[in-house]
């Protein structure tokens, strides 16, 4: 059921919004290149793709106060003739995984030979896993990211087609705790109690220091309001929803995250 909000709800609605549009708008000029440099080719491989990725990534990553610690392609298996199994994914300097803080822009070091021991299958991980299904981009987590933060991070990634075939994900990872320190003020000015989530329900903030990040929300009805939010991930933005027990669903755009307003008849 619709219900109507408080304005300025939907203003701190939309300032979310506007604080992860410009990473969406960066991330499909991104996508629109790398499908560009794939059909000049005729057989598209690593040794070419790398170079470009780090010509698109590098400036973003290390723009000052950017929000985005990592960021890259990800090659479908197989497709990449010289390169079966392929991250092309560089870090920041503020990107403290497996080097520390301050170490500059460098490449993840990821194994890529399945045999190893240390491989893992980063098509069963939601960030690909998702995209690949439905083609259309996908915002992960709050998780932690144990193949490049080991932090808790929300990724972003929408896929790269070419020849009408999936070629990869490109995307980007954000520290949560930098999305925090840039959406909390924000999420406070709601003057309720007031929790940011994603599709699934998970906290990525909260006015309420018991919420914790990356924690599911358990709030009776809060999956049935976000259901819109998953369908039309990509999209245009699902209405306010009441929730029972007189609180408010809010989506924040087409981000997929929402805010969850509690005690509205108080």
């Amino acid at each position: 059921m619709t219900v109507t909000v408080d304005v300025s709800a939907l203003q701190i609605a939309a300032r979310i919004a506007s604080t992860i549009d410009p990473v969406f708008t960066m991330i499909d000029r991104w996508r629109d290149r790398i499908e560009a440099e794939l059909l000049a080719v005729a057989t598209p491989s690593a040794a070419r793709l790398d170079p470009r990725i780090a010509q698109l990534v590098g400036p973003a990553l290390e723009a000052p106060g950017s929000l985005i610690t990592g960021a890259g392609f990800v090659a479908a298996p197989g497709y990449l003739a010289d390169a079966p199994w392929h991250l092309a994914w560089w870090l920041s300097g503020a990107n403290t995984f497996g080097a520390g803080e301050g170490q500059g822009l460098r490449r993840l070091d990821a194994v890529s030979d399945p045999d190893a021991e240390q491989f893992r299958d980063y098509t069963v991980l939601e960030w690909w896993r998702v995209p690949a299904r439905t083609g259309t981009r996908h915002l992960t987590g709050p998780y932690v990211d144990y193949l490049c933060t080991d932090d808790y991070t929300v990724t972003i990634t929408t896929p790269v087609r070419a020849a009408g075939e999936m070629a990869g994900v490109v995307g980007t990872d954000l520290y949560v705790a930098s999305l925090e320190r840039e959406l909390l003020p924000v999420v406070r000015e709601s003057g309720y109690p007031c929790t940011l989530v994603n599709a699934s329900g998970r906290i990525v903030t909260s006015t309420d220091s018991h919420r914790a990040t990356g924690a599911l929300l358990r709030l009776d009805g809060l999956g049935e309001a976000l259901a819109p939010l998953r369908e039309r991930e990509g999209g245009a933005p699902a209405d306010a929803t009441a929730l029972p027990g007189g609180g408010a669903l809010v989506p924040c755009g087409d981000t997929s995250l929402a805010l969850v307003l509690e005690n509205l008849r108080d």
